[in-house]
């Protein structure tokens, strides 16, 4: 009932303001001699939207608000980025001077801390990921966030499942972000992926470290920040069309984008598709590893003078196909019949069972009221997941049904002395139900609310942040007799906790900039580490949950020093991170059980219970970009995590190894072609000697040879870029630490057997930006 008065009482607020005058923001953008830059792209990231450049180097933007400090970010190739607070209520139209340079800037402006601001001034260590980066070679958009970004990588299950690490922790230890709301599927899982199109994000932003302060429970890791297009200026319509095709597993990926604004009334639509067939490794196809992705999302809102008012919507559907690999079957694949796979049955995009259809719908009412000299936002959402464990049939022997409900308020105070305060309060429900015959976790219903405060201090060089947050959840679990046998104990945890956090940034000059963070988080144990009780199929495993479980908290530090100029940009950080309570099932030799199907047949899964230990994670990370001309462009990235299980003094178990990736890049001046280039990059990946021997086994460094060129030619006045990369262009065998494919992870009987990960793949691309109006 108060859910649905509010979005009434939301619904008055913005009718009772649609009739406001409107107001235009002129200005221009120039370089160091005063000349104009045409093209140039404006953005207000906090009123989601932007505009470019005319060829006099002007711009305007119509709907916005009459009073009010907000965010700018100018950005031009070959220009250094530019970020800074403009005052509406100024009469003069502002003039931007942006500075040359061949090398991309670090100044951008990141939105997913408590307060939007430039990367220099933002203690948060973060990256941030671009559309052009975002379309390079991958299988899903954690895979593409894996591949660049210092410090992440990724837990994978073939290609069609990655699931997001941050310095070593993943699952529910890492908040993802779409639309300004948390992702709420199956994190806890090894194979529940992430329910998000691969082509709908025009940036990513990866923050690094806890983030408790603004998101509450889960986010020890980090957060992955899905930032959709910016609306265009009024009058336009733009989109896009992208397509591409890869050759180890037959991916066809399609994308069709269109969005426009007439006078402040803004719309958004989208349709993705992707298909593949089983994936091959250096030596072997494996069976019934392909999948199908179809998404369809949109938008309907509001850009007026007193601030934004979107409604999002989307719809993901992801069929995967699951094989139990044998060893006993060496790598001579069987069917159920016993008959041998041929290549038409690799190479089919009919999926065989068992497999998974994974649904997840969701809406969100997203909205920025310009409030006094302050501003509201609201941001109301309801998801629903689906997950089916099809075994036999479409009728699904495992179905999670998850209905989540949240509410996020925060409302920021004007900016006066360099002093920005905001407070900020956030709920969430969840109601998750069992519609399958076989059970692994009770029905169960969840709750939480936090609130918190949070200032920021900008003086001379230097920034200061703090904050403080109140958390409470709830979760209660429902009892099951299954046959005269109880499968699920009744149950009921609340939770509560305190976290702090403390930031400071300073610029030494220009150039050089350094910044710190220490703070503490928490995470509430989720029913499926409290009640599980059956076989995950997905993993392989029987497991048990603990319903006596305490929530995990944990204290952490970071430091990072950053420098570019005009020719180079590097960086280097350091972190700890001591995790009291961290929760992880582990198994102990020659713990199994057996499962009847209803047939009468017999299978043996390891046992894996739930338990608690105290863990201590620590590590570096940090990346180097040389420009020493316009047309050489050299980046490297590398990190490491050492993670130990104190209580058991031997190491915390699945860490990613440490990794060092280079990429040269020549990006010549071609006639008749734009954006020409040419890379070439070989990725590193140390040995991981590191590992709980008790149920997990270490994996082999190996070094991955990668290669791509591309360009953009002009179909009259409309761009076109193509492209075509190479990844693994050596079929080097090997198993990443992550994945859940490697040896030791597949069968109890034989710790050896595993499967490689996929072999040498070349992916072909086209991408259409639309001007239509």
């Amino acid at each position: 009932m108060k859910f649905k008065l509010l979005i009434c009482l939301l619904l008055v607020f913005v009718q009772s303001m649609a009739s406001t005058p409107v107001i235009t923001l002129k200005g221009k953008v120039v370089d160091s001699n005063s000349q104009p830059l045409p093209g140039a792209t404006v953005t207000f990231p906090d009123l989601k939207i932007s505009t470019q450049t005319d060829l006099n180097g002007d711009f305007s933007l119509n709907n916005l608000p009459a009073r009010g400090k907000f965010l700018i970010q100018i950005q031009f190739v070959g220009y250094r980025t530019l970020t800074q607070l403009v005052d509406m209520a100024a009469t003069t139209p502002p003039v931007f001077t942006l500075q040359t340079s061949v090398i991309e800037t670090r100044e951008v402006v990141i939105t997913g801390t408590p307060i939007s601001g430039n990367s220099k001034q933002n203690s948060t260590s973060a990256s941030t990921v671009t559309r052009d980066q975002l379309l390079r070679p991958s299988t899903n958009i954690i895979d593409a966030l894996a591949s660049q970004v210092p410090g992440v990588s990724q837990i994978t299950t073939g290609p069609s499942i990655s699931k997001p690490v941050i310095r070593g922790l993943g699952y529910n230890r890492v908040v993802t972000l779409s639309n300004g709301i948390k992702q709420q599927g199956q994190q806890w899982g090894d194979e529940h992926g992430i329910e998000i199109d691969q082509y709908g994000a025009d940036r990513v932003e990866v923050l690094r470290g806890a983030a408790s302060l603004l998101y509450g429970s889960d986010a020890l890791g980090g957060v992955i920040n899905m930032l959709d297009p910016l609306t265009p200026p009024s009058g336009q319509i733009k989109g896009e069309f992208l397509t591409n095709y890869a050759t180890n597993n037959g991916l066809t990926g399609t994308s069709l984008m269109f969005t426009g604004n007439e006078d402040g009334l803004v719309w958004r639509a989208r349709g993705s598709y992707k298909n593949a067939y089983s994936f091959k490794t250096p030596d072997y196809y494996f069976p019934n590893s392909g999948f199908n992705e179809t998404n369809i999302s949109g938008m309907l809102g509001l850009n007026k003078q007193w601030g934004y008012s979107h409604i999002n919507f989307s719809y993901f559907k992801n069929n995967i196909g699951l094989f139990e690999a044998e060893p006993d079957n060496g790598l001579n694949f069987l069917k159920e019949d016993g008959e041998p796979f041929t290549n038409d049955d690799y190479k089919s995009r009919s999926l065989l069972f068992p497999r998974q259809d994974i649904r997840h719908y969701k809406v969100n009412w997203d909205n920025n009221f310009i409030i006094a000299s302050g501003f509201l936002k609201v941001n109301l959402g309801y998801q629903k997941n689906q997950r089916r464990e099809l075994e036999e049939s479409v009728d699904p022997s495992l179905f999670f049904d998850l209905n989540t409900y949240t509410g996020d308020v925060k409302y920021y105070l004007s900016e006066s002395n360099g002093w920005q305060p905001v407070f900020g309060i956030s709920t969430e429900i969840g109601k998750s139900l069992n519609k399958g015959e076989e059970f692994l976790v009770p029905d169960y219903n969840s709750y939480g609310i936090g609130a918190f405060a949070y200032v920021k201090k900008t003086w001379d060089k230097n920034t200061f942040n703090a904050g403080i947050r109140y958390d409470y959840r709830k979760n209660t679990g429902k009892g099951l007799i299954e046959e005269d046998e109880v499968r699920f104990e009744p149950f009921t945890n609340k939770f509560s906790n305190v976290s702090g956090a403390l930031g400071f940034t300073h610029q030494f000059n220009e150039q050089l900039n350094f910044k710190a963070n220490a703070g503490s988080a928490f995470r509430a144990p989720n029913p499926a580490e409290l009640a599980s009780n059956g076989v995950h199929e997905g993993t392989f495993r029987y497991e048990v949950g603990n319903p006596n479980l305490s929530p995990e908290r944990s204290f952490q530090a970071d430091a990072t020093l950053e420098y570019d100029n005009k020719f180079v940009s590097a960086s280097v950080g350091i972190y700890e991170n001591y995790i009291h309570n961290f929760i992880y099932a582990s198994h102990t030799p020659g713990d199994v059980q057996q499962d009847v199907d209803e047939d009468g047949n017999q299978t043996q899964y390891d046992v894996y219970r739930y338990g608690q230990v105290n863990a201590n994670l620590y590590g570096f990370e940090g990346s180097l970009t040389l420009h020493p001309v316009s047309f050489i462009h050299l980046e490297n990235t590398f990190g490491y995590t050492h993670a130990q299980n104190n209580t058991l003094s031997r190491p915390l178990a699945f860490i990613p190894a440490g990794s060092l990736r280079n990429t040269l890049r020549f990006e010549p001046n071609i006639k008749g072609l734009k954006e020409s280039y040419l890379y070439v990059g070989i990725d590193n990946f140390f040995k991981q000697g590191r590992f709980d021997d008790t149920f997990e086994t270490g994996t082999d460094g190996y070094t991955l040879l990668n290669a791509g060129l591309g360009a953009t030619v002009k179909l009259g006045k409309q761009p076109l870029k193509l492209y075509v990369a190479g990844n693994n262009l050596l079929n080097k065998k090997y198993y990443d630490a992550l994945s859940r494919y490697k040896p030791g992870r597949l069968s109890s009987e034989d710790p050896t057997f595993g499967i490689y990960n996929p072999g040498r793949n070349i992916t072909f691309g086209v991408y259409l930006p639309l001007s239509i109006k």
